[in-house]
């Protein structure tokens, strides 16, 4: 059975001023698909993103995430996804507990849902002796969990991640994988921008961005084949001195 595209992108352009940030990018993704977007920082990653998940207009080009259109239906987009940024989103000042709450009523769950919610996730991520610690006290890795599952609280169809694992140790990139595969497996899309080239191994399909323009889309597999290449950092390297891109 053939899976629906829950991202479907056409030409997508992002301008600024003399400066083409993303430059003409064509792609789509797949329902319950690991997607990675990868590419060096300042290659549009995170500009790309900004236009698909509703807070970016795109100069040229068009988009749909979701079922939505990004010019006409941005907030549509914004209840039907859950986003993780790169820089941790819950509120230092605020214990677990509270920033489930909050975030719960800002996804429009009722309150009978937020305390079920609560529950469930303390319950997975073993947080029953810190949930009512301000979570400015916890450690960078739980952190991120914490930001994960709250991204997944309102059961969104994708859930963008900004470079998740960002300065976290090896052995929690590891587990916050295994969220994101579980995730995936369970029929969420998971659309993943990441600078490490280990972790496009992790992905069903990965797309390589060089200054603005994707040089690359296929599985890993494929894409280590085609560039002669025992690994993704040797595919990344070969197209990022590529002769064209310099």
């Amino acid at each position: 059975m053939k899976k629906e595209n829950v991202i479907i992108v056409e030409n997508l352009t992002k301008k600024f001023g003399d400066f083409t940030a993303v430059n003409a990018i064509s792609f789509e993704v797949k329902k319950g698909e690991i997607f990675g977007f990868l590419g060096a920082n300042g290659a549009g990653k995170t500009t790309a993103m900004k236009m698909l998940i509703g807070i970016s207009k795109p100069s040229v080009g068009n988009a749909s995430v979701a079922g939505f259109d990004v010019y006409k239906n941005p907030d549509a987009i914004k209840k039907n996804i859950g986003y993780m940024s790169q820089k941790f989103a819950l509120y230092d000042d605020l214990t677990v507990k509270e920033n489930i709450t909050f975030f719960g009523g800002i996804y429009g769950l009722s309150r009978a849902e937020i305390k079920e919610k609560t529950a469930v996730l303390i319950n997975e991520l073993n947080l029953q002796e810190v949930s009512n610690k301000l979570v400015g006290s916890l450690p960078l890795g739980w952190k991120q969990k914490i930001s994960f599952s709250v991204a997944l609280l309102h059961q969104p169809k994708i859930v963008f991640l900004d470079e998740p694992t960002g300065g976290v140790d090896p052995i929690t990139r590891r587990q916050f994988w295994e969220m994101i595969y579980k995730t995936a497996n369970e029929g969420t899309t998971i659309f993943v921008t990441t600078h490490y080239m280990d972790e496009a191994e992790y992905c069903d399909r990965v797309s390589i961005m060089v200054d603005g323009k994707i040089e690359a889309l296929d599985t890993p597999k494929k894409l280590k084949e085609k560039y002669n290449s025992q690994n993704m950092n040797d595919v990344f390297l070969k197209l990022a001195r590529s002769p064209m891109n310099n």
